[in-house]
């Protein structure tokens, strides 16, 4: 008799809900890896309930924060241990085993500073004799729809509880093991039950979450963008298109194209801070059989290996894909630099019963060409041309930026575009940074709003604890800062 699988179940008030709706949660080869409760409408709109009637409380303290954090990383936490979980991400998802183990780091260190990283987003507070100006939630409660492709997009839900809100958490159908984990590792460092909900749902279900909830908070491709890009009561956290700029002389700088290399492929290219699109004012075609030859040297390993550089498929998706992504290296204009160095085929067998996409590097003829602006979840870039006379117009729609060289001088220039959210410069990876610098716009400043506090008081006193909980001599709901 087999062994029954490990249940995945909706968490409402602290517990588990198990469910009737049930689905298998299958690795990238077929094989079984957990049973999943999906909560029906009913149960979700219940949470909803049970999470907009609780009583009023403050922030928790940044030590719970810190605590969960290391539990995440090194405790057994509904019975599964930190190792029995990297597998099943690595597994369900087919993002490389070291992004995951890095990203379990990342998300320790993260929840370890959350107050400073959610108070580096906000103005000094101002405070005179008498007037404060404080920081409060725009809602209490968060619908947050969470994506699959790398675990740490985690940390901005658990930064909105910090913040004062209540967040009920709609995972991703790949990996609802990341905020399952993260919510058994809040509850046990002491989170009052009632601050969060974890409801694996359908989509119809999911988008009620957003629909009733006071805000929303949405990771996504092009079609969730478009659908909730103008919603000011939704934030979108959608494609990343990022982008370098690279000059005639620095295609001959061999340690930036080896670097170069790395911001494409790190993690496995599944990042949305992977470049997709470099755009050179040198030779396109050069640029782009540099590349090519230095990419093509990752190697093909099991996605559980330490050493994976790719990210891996089941056969079926990896074939659609493969054929996906050689369809735009067939587009008009554009140029295959890499099929021909794999055979003719960008599928690769690493023993295990998955496939790998091995990288693909593809030039065009203009910067606004159809296959420039698209990334994919694998080592896949467009090289494009550049004229001064473009100005920033290419470089629109990045999350990321990269000015590595000849460039930088327009740093200034591309930070005032706004539909770009950050620029490096030098030879720095497109993620790198303080946590506290923003990495797509400011969380704290969507979630709260700015308001005055006048009383009575010759001095300015201590600073009100952030929260959703009654202001000392007030009656209404006050802070200083996103933490007490």
């Amino acid at each position: 008799m087999s062994e029954p699988l490990p249940a995945v179940d909706p968490v409402i008030g602290g517990r588990d809900v198990p469910s009737r709706d049930r689905t298998v949660l299958t690795a990238l080869d077929g094989s079984p890896l957990a049973s999943a409760g999906l909560a029906p409408r009913l149960l979700a709109q219940a949470a909803f309930n049970r999470m907009r009637a609780a009583d009023p409380a403050p922030a928790p303290v940044p030590e719970l924060f810190a605590a969960a954090g290391e539990l995440f990383a090194t405790a057994e936490l509904a019975g599964e241990s930190p190792e029995t979980y990297r597998r099943r991400v690595v597994l369900a998802t087919g993002t490389p085993y070291g992004a995951v183990d890095r990203a379990v780091g990342n998300i320790r260190n993260s929840l370890g500073m959350i107050d400073r990283i959610n108070r580096a987003e906000l103005p000094a507070p101002f405070a005179v004799p008498g007037c404060r100006t404080v920081w409060v939630p725009r809602g209490a409660l968060l619908a947050a729809v969470v994506p699959n492709n790398h675990p740490e997009p985690n940390v901005t839900w658990v930064r909105a509880l910090a913040m004062g809100a209540r967040v009920l958490v709609r995972p991703g159908s790949k990996d609802p093991f990341t905020p399952r984990r993260l919510v058994a590792a809040l509850l046990a460092a002491g989170l009052d039950p009632d601050t969060v909900a974890f409801l694996p749902c359908d989509h119809e279900s999911g988008e009620n979450l957003l629909a009733r909830a006071d805000l929303g908070l949405v990771y996504g491709g092009p079609a969730a963008a478009a659908r909730f890009g103008r919603r000011n009561d939704v934030l979108v956290r959608g494609p990343g298109r990022s982008k370098v700029l690279l000059g005639p002389g620095d295609q001959k700088d061999e340690e930036l194209l080896d670097d170069l290399a790395d911001w494409i492929s790190d993690d496995g290219g599944v990042r949305c801070n992977n470049i997709s699109l470099v755009l050179t004012g040198g030779s396109v075609h050069d640029l782009a059989e540099a590349l090519a030859e230095r990419l093509a040297a990752l190697p093909v390993r099991p996605v559980t290996d330490e050493r994976a550089a790719l990210p891996a498929l089941g056969p079926e998706h990896g074939k659609a894909l493969a054929d996906h992504a050689v369809g735009l290296a067939a587009a008009d204009g554009a140029r295959d630099h890499s099929s021909h160095r794999y055979g003719g085929s960008l599928l690769a067998d690493p023993g295990d019963g998955t496939v790998v996409l091995r990288p693909l590097v593809i030039s065009v003829g203009r910067a606004d060409a159809p296959p420039a602006g698209t990334e994919l979840g694998f080592p896949f870039v467009v090289v494009a041309p550049w004229r001064p006379a473009d100005g920033v117009a290419p470089l629109r729609e990045s999350l990321v930026v990269g000015l590595p060289g000849e460039h930088a001088e327009l740093a200034g220039a591309v930070l005032r575009e706004p539909s770009v959210r950050k620029v490096v410069t030098g030879r720095v990876r497109p993620w790198s940074g303080a946590p506290e610098t923003p990495h797509d716009g400011s969380l704290a400043q969507f979630l709260l709003e700015p308001k005055g506090l006048i009383t009575a008081e010759t001095e300015p006193g201590p600073e009100p604890a952030y929260g959703t909980g009654p202001a000392t001599g007030a009656g209404a709901t006050t802070g200083t800062g996103p933490a007490a």
